[in-house]
């Protein structure tokens, strides 16, 4: 009797050890990411617990473009917001580009898609989303001239970007014709 409780002893210690942590360290879960790159203000290079780099363009908003007014502010109040921190992604559809669209969250609960539009670095894409939520954050931080609203007519990404696409006034005229200069090969002459 006396071996059985002993063995039964050792199989519970064992058990008991196994699920410990030795290090005292937290294992990374699956589904949180961190923020390795910021690249612009709605695109984010994160890293998984299996540490693979995945793009993330944040869903339902569009920031400025670099080039554009606030583009850079937008870009470094995002960096500021969740550079270096563990987040969770809600959705993961891809986009044409192969960038996982989603929702960021930090750790926190703080939605970083929901910040940029509440804070004017960022519209709500309508064109991609129908939030009630979001278009109220974006007339709020409208009616307080946050950000990009400081400017009494933004332009849009999505309008600044397709006005780059399209040719410049001056390129729609005809082509000047090239001038073609044959060089003509001198004669030899040779003495006889």
């Amino acid at each position: 009797m006396l071996k059985k409780h002993s063995y039964f002893f050792l199989l519970l210690t064992l058990l008991i050890l196994a699920g410990c942590n030795p290090n005292n360290t937290k294992q990374p879960e699956a589904d949180v990411y961190k923020v390795v790159k910021v690249k612009d203000g709605d695109t984010l290079g994160l890293l998984s617990s299996d540490n693979q780099e995945v793009t993330v363009r944040l869903a339902e908003i569009d920031c400025p473009e670099k080039s554009q007014a606030f583009g850079q502010a937008a870009k470094k109040f995002t960096s500021d917001l969740c550079f270096g921190k563990q987040v969770r992604l809600i959705g993961g559809e891809h986009d044409r580009y192969g960038r996982t669209v989603a929702q960021v969250v930090l750790i926190d609960g703080t939605n970083v898609n929901h910040e940029l539009v509440k804070n004017g670095y960022a519209w709500q894409y309508k064109a991609y989303s129908k939030s009630i939520e979001l278009a109220g954050l974006e007339q709020e931080a409208r009616n307080s001239h946050l950000g990009l609203w400081q400017d009494p007519n933004p332009t849009p990404p999505w309008e600044f970007r397709r006005e780059k696409k399209q040719p410049k006034a001056d390129s729609l005229q005809t082509p000047k014709p090239k001038k073609h200069y044959h060089r003509l090969k001198p004669k030899l002459e040779y003495a006889a």
